[in-house]
């Protein structure tokens, strides 16, 4: 999985495809299905398939992406969006309030 943040500028995107190359990417949105291409300058380093691009992403959503080479499929993964730090992420941010207890109980 991929973690993308909903800003507007270019973002650094890095997968290892079945080919070398890399024409453009199909992003679409799991929540309302709607799906954009994005054509962008690949680059391989070791391995790597590179490129910075400008997604327009909304926060807390899923995509899935397909690499294209062409019309070939080369590359398929899923996208999440959060601007939430990765090692600080937790899905209950600003939604759940932990209750602190002392779990004093009394058997007989």
């Amino acid at each position: 999985m991929i973690i993308l943040k909903p800003i507007g500028t270019a973002q650094m995107i890095k997968f290892i495809g079945r080919a070398d190359t890399c024409t453009s990417i199909k992003l679409r949105d799991e929540q309302d299905n709607t799906e954009v291409t994005i054509v962008g300058t690949f680059t391989l380093s070791t391995y790597y398939l590179t490129a910075s691009l400008v997604f327009d992403l909304k926060e807390g959503r899923f995509y899935n992406l397909t690499a294209l080479n062409g019309t070939t499929t080369i590359y398929k993964d899923k996208i999440f969006c959060t601007s939430q730090t990765v090692s600080d992420y937790t899905i209950n941010k600003d939604v759940y309030i932990e209750h602190s207890t002392n779990n004093d109980y009394i058997t007989i």
